[in-house]
């Protein structure tokens, strides 16, 4: 166990005032880049090795699985491996679990698995001729209602502000919205968001059960705090019981999730909430190079709450200029951006620390043609799950049988010899398709064992393989990401190339007020902060279809060579 002195000696002087605050409300502004992970983990580690936290007291709370499994991760290496590291939901449904039978009795509702097929049957039920989009609109109607602490009543009241599904009017809107709940009742079912609004309720309405609680955890670390929703603030209010030992963390120049729910204001206003509040601001940018620090920060210069990043001087973290294209067509965008990759890949970058960013899926029809052209592999974040793939889950099993029987040897060739007999090979197949597809990965299978510590049996190996596919903690494929610049949040490569960067695309021709282009501007610095070394910009002056483009208003912004142009053109 790292001692309480070598956990702030791992900090910088920033990171360490935050690690070092441990009691009351805190909150530490974390610009990208920042090491925010590093320093929210060390300072819960600091707090259980100093004695401070009882580490059975400590609830940290993140927004996806993927964040609350790197969290548990950290913390048990730092020693504080008893903290709980959870998401919002995963919480709530532990304490949903346990109390609903001393309240209710029996078990709680069971969980859907989606909203569709429920509102497809409330449909029916209204004689209505509803399609799958339309479907999809309305699930992201509910979850906005539900997450912004909203009755139906009060939803009606905000309807005209909504983007409703146009196929439907307001009124058929409403029916469907409250069929959709009669339905759920009748069949006894909870959606994600009835997860928070029983525990919720439970804990207002039961004084027992919000004594036992809130005697379970005294320290909350909230990660991400600008992307909370109303539904979250109140469940962690409750949590909190007007108790002050909060923590939040976040950067409300990535808040990219205003239209799912999430309330920068939560974390702008902190300080007028606890006006005896610890502020920390971490600033010191370690992941990308000086040139991609000042263009990020030249797109947020003046915006409210952004923070100014700083560059290492180190001579290795120079970079060279972000470059800004604009090329005739989608399809002459697709091939340079592929192309350009190509070149990346022949320079030694590896392909699983280069990105492709986007503002909506179906720009990456026109992609992957051109890539594969190119004969780069790539994957598509956001698209079937690493270990829902067929061929994993056929790999897992099969490596958990043969760990029942086969001990004693290399822990590389009990690994390899299982995963020959399913179609792997140390070379990969010149074919592209599902037989590369299937090889890449069982590869990424095999890269796991370089990872595992010295002296890891196979059956550990498998045990752990277990716990990462029940995480969704996936491997890194040797390929090309693509990414929608939602998804690619929190996560960083080498070399980013973001293309579509027209008007329509970024900022999106949907947002037209003043708070809907600025979250398209905060979005776009998501993307560009998480390049490490290389950054290309790029536009299509034509659409695929027909019809002339302009540049985003952004690009106009961030080429410093030439204020107030696109950029240079690529033909």
């Amino acid at each position: 166990m790292i001692g309480s002195d070598g956990l702030l000696a791992a900090l910088d002087e920033q990171q360490r005032v935050a690690a070092e605050t441990l009691v009351g409300p805190v909150c530490i502004l974390a610009g990208a880049g920042t090491g925010k992970t590093r320093a929210i983990t060390h300072r819960i580690a600091y707090g259980v090795a100093s004695g401070a936290y009882a580490p059975g007291r400590v609830m940290a709370l993140t927004f996806t699985t993927r964040a609350a499994s790197e969290l548990r991760g950290r913390l048990h290496a730092l020693g504080a491996a008893g903290v709980a590291a959870r998401t919002f939901h995963a919480a709530a449904l532990s304490q949903l679990n346990f109390f609903w039978p001393q309240v209710v009795g029996g078990q709680p509702p069971a969980i859907l698995g989606g909203k569709a097929r429920l509102l497809g049957h409330a449909a029916e039920r209204l004689k209505l001729k509803v399609d799958t989009a339309t479907l999809r609109d309305l699930a992201a109607e509910i979850e906005w209602r539900k997450v912004s602490a909203l009755s139906i009543e009060g939803y009606a009241a905000r309807a005209a502000s909504r983007p409703t599904p146009k196929a439907l009017s307001a009124e058929q809107v409403l029916a469907l919205l409250q069929t959709y709940e009669d339905l759920k009742d009748e069949r006894r079912q909870f959606d994600f968001e009835d997860v928070l609004l029983a525990c919720a309720g439970m804990i207002e309405c039961e004084p027992q059960i919000a004594m036992q609680v809130r005697e379970q955890y005294r320290f909350f670390i909230v990660d991400e705090y600008q992307d909370v929703s109303p539904l979250q603030q109140q469940l962690l209010d409750l949590w909190l019981g007007g108790r002050r030992d909060l923590c939040v963390v976040g950067d409300a120049s990535q808040t990219i999730y205003s239209f799912a729910g999430a309330r920068s204001e939560y974390l702008l206003d902190f300080e007028r909430r606890y006006q005896d509040a610890s502020v920390v601001r971490l600033e010191h940018n370690y992941r990308s190079s000086p040139q991609i620090v000042e263009t990020a920060n030249r797109l947020m210069r003046g915006r409210a709450g952004a923070l100014t990043l700083h560059a290492r001087a180190d001579e290795a973290y120079q970079g060279p200029e972000p470059r800004i294209r604009s090329y005739a067509s989608d399809i002459a965008e697709a091939r340079g951006v592929a192309q350009s990759v190509l070149g990346e890949l022949e320079a030694g970058v590896p392909p699983e620390q280069i990105a492709v960013l986007y503002r909506v899926n179906v720009q990456s029809a026109a992609l992957e043609s051109a890539l594969s052209e190119a004969g780069v592999s790539y994957q598509i974040r956001g698209a079937t799950r690493f270990f829902d793939l067929p061929e994993v889950r056929q790999a897992i099993l099969t490596l958990r049988a043969a760990s029942v029987s086969i001990s004693g040897e290399p822990l590389f060739k009990s690994v390899s010899d299982v995963l020959r007999s399913l179609g792997w090979a140390q070379q990969p197949p010149e074919t592209r398709g599902a037989v590369r597809e299937r090889w890449d990965s069982l590869n990424a299978i095999m890269g796991l064992v370089d990872e595992a510590r010295p002296g890891t049996t196979f059956r550990e190996f498998t045990d752990e393989l277990l716990r990462r596919q029940a995480a969704q903690h996936e491997p890194t494929l040797a390929a090309v990401t693509l990414a929608t610049l939602h998804s690619a949040k929190g996560l960083e490569w080498d070399a980013v190339h973001i293309l579509g960067l027209s008007e329509g695309l970024v900022p999106i021709s949907y947002a037209t007020s003043f708070e809907q282009i600025d979250e398209e501007r905060r979005l776009l610095y998501v993307g560009i902060t998480r390049a490490r070394r290389l950054l290309s910009l790029s536009w299509a002056e034509q659409a695929q279809r027909g019809g002339s483009r302009a540049p985003s208003r952004f690009l106009a912004e961030l080429d410093k060579r030439r204020p107030g142009a696109p950029g240079v053109a690529a033909r």
